[in-house]
């Protein structure tokens, strides 16, 4: 920012370098972008995350569903499991949309008894699976993706304008390296030799 500021203030100094110049235009363009092109680009992430996850969604529900499944046999919750298999593991049997009989361990989240019924949800071959995501689901995580999108790429403008200040910076101190030189080693001594 005290680039930009730098633009006005230096204006008609003669000590005002081209270098500052374009580091202060650098410093202008890559607010502007971040300003105007971040949320351009967080919406796009936003829109396009939202319309493949609702494609997943779409698909999801239509290859999963609920069934009953009847328990067979209860075993105690695990202690030491991650939390995702964590609760009660119940031997179980249920039939499929297709009308196939299946059975197999499935977890529930409290005690069962044998005959006891749980709703799982199962997969076109009947297969035990996981609940499937639902639009409000899709949506945060569509708006998270936008998010995680607009930081990118404002850390993408701030890098480029930070590799160009730098490769500015070079070229100053190559110029005042060929000063250095130029004015010589009796710089300060009024020019006579002893």
């Amino acid at each position: 920012m005290r680039a930009i500021a730098g633009l006005w203030r230096w204006r008609g100094n003669p000590l005002y370098r081209t270098t500052d110049r374009v580091e202060g235009w650098l410093a202008l363009a890559a607010v502007l972008l971040m300003t105007v092109g971040t949320p351009a680009v967080a919406l796009w992430g936003t829109r396009t995350a939202h319309e493949t996850l609702m494609g997943v969604v779409r698909e999801q529900q239509r290859q999963r569903h609920q069934v009953w499944a009847t328990a067979a046999q209860s075993t105690p919750p695990v202690a030491d499991a991650p939390e995702a298999e964590s609760g009660h593991r119940v031997t179980a049997t249920w039939t499929a949309v297709d009308g196939r009989t299946h059975s197999g361990t499935v977890v529930a989240d409290r005690p069962t008894e044998p005959g006891d019924r749980l709703r799982v949800w199962v997969d076109a071959h009947g297969e035990i699976t996981a609940r499937p995501m639902d639009a409000a689901t899709a949506s945060s995580h569509a708006a998270l993706a936008g998010f995680g999108t607009a930081v990118a790429a404002a850390g993408l403008v701030e890098s480029v304008r930070r590799l160009l200040v730098r490769r500015l910076l070079a070229r100053r101190y190559a110029r005042w390296a060929q000063e250095w030189a130029r004015v010589g080693p009796d710089w300060g001594r009024t020019g006579r030799s002893n």
